[in-house]
């Protein structure tokens, strides 16, 4: 390299005026109940609260905001059955998979949900 080349790099090195960076944030957006929206570093014309970077990154939606304080809440796990009840879905007496017209014989299903602890 010349002495010239050197000499540009410098002045150009020295001149130029570097931009101040952009702030990192890291939100979770949410609505007026605290059920979360979605976690974004851009700004978004929803309510928020700042998250730290683990929490944005594992991005849970299993989550709800109250007080404008994060909590995370506890998954249930839930069964669905079917049985036979007195207001429900009217399928063939022999075939649970078949619905049928109310006129014929059926026999009525409706779904329970059991939560597991």
């Amino acid at each position: 390299m010349s002495n010239e080349t050197t000499e540009n790099f410098w002045a150009v090195w020295n001149s130029f005026e570097w931009p101040e960076p952009k702030t990192v944030f890291y939100r979770l957006y949410y609505n007026d109940d605290g059920t979360p929206i979605a976690y974004s570093q851009e700004e978004l014309p929803y309510r928020y609260i700042n998250v730290d970077p683990a929490t944005f990154m594992n991005a849970n939606m299993n989550v709800v905001v109250i007080n404008e304080e994060l909590i995370f809440k506890q998954p249930s796990v839930t069964v669905n059955k079917l049985q036979p009840a007195e207001h429900g879905i009217t399928c063939d007496i022999r075939d649970v998979c078949v619905v049928v017209n109310e006129n014929q014989p059926n026999r009525r299903w409706a779904i329970k949900t059991n939560e597991i602890d």
